[in-house]
Order: structure tokens, then sequence, then C-alpha cells
């Protein structure tokens, strides 16, 4: 079970961080990912992280604004949004794939989403 939190309205340029909590699942053996839907496209990948946080990928739109973090003390993923842009406003899912090879192609577990809103 996967619960996204923090997702909000702001205007561009300000900072906005979403958090996955997870339940259910070995959390620290999962790799965790991020991904984004805007309305009239499709879902797209955002970041991802392994399992203990060692690596990170990032979408080209996103690299240098966002950064994707975890506490597996804590269950939760993280992404901090930096210098936001009202083309990042869309759903963000947070998702959870065993293999770090398949989370940013075929992830295991979805969230239900948040939305994230930036005006211009």
């Amino acid at each position: 079970h996967l619960v996204e939190f923090g997702g909000g309205l702001v205007q561009a340029g300000a900072s906005l961080r979403l958090s996955c909590g997870v339940s259910g699942h070995t959390f620290s053996s999962y790799a965790m990912g991020w991904f984004r839907q805007a309305p009239g496209k499709e879902r797209e990948f955002v970041a991802t992280i392994n399992w203990n946080g060692a690596n990170t990928h990032y979408a080209d739109s996103v690299n240098g604004r966002f950064t994707i973090s975890r506490d597996n003390a804590k269950n939760t993923v993280y992404l901090q949004m930096n210098s936001l842009k009202p083309e990042d406003t869309a759903i963000y899912y947070c998702a959870a794939d065993l293999s770090e090879l398949t989370i940013a192609t075929a992830p295991d577990y979805w969230g239900q989403g948040t939305q994230v809103t930036v005006s211009s």
C-alpha cells in the first residue's frame, strides 16, 4: 500500500516536497520511483532510487531541480521539487518495484497519486 502526501497549488519558482509512505511491504527491499501524468498526456517517469539510496536517476526535464530520497527507517520516499514550472503541473504517483532494473518502466505497485499545480 503506497500513499502520497504533499501535493498542492504553488506559484512558479516555488518548492514542494512530496512524500510517499509504504505499508504492507518490506520497504527496504524495493526500488522506488516517482512518475507524473499531466492532463491529456501519458504517465511519465520522473525519478527513481534504489533500495539503499545509492543510485538515483532523473528525467532530463527535472534533473537539477528535483531530488529523490528515501528513509528506510520511516518507510518513506520523498521527492523534493525546486524551481517549479507550470509544465510540472501533473498528478504525481509513487511506485515500488523489487528490481531497480524495471522500476522506471514497469513498477509492481502504484500509489493513488497527488495533484501538483504550478501557476505562472
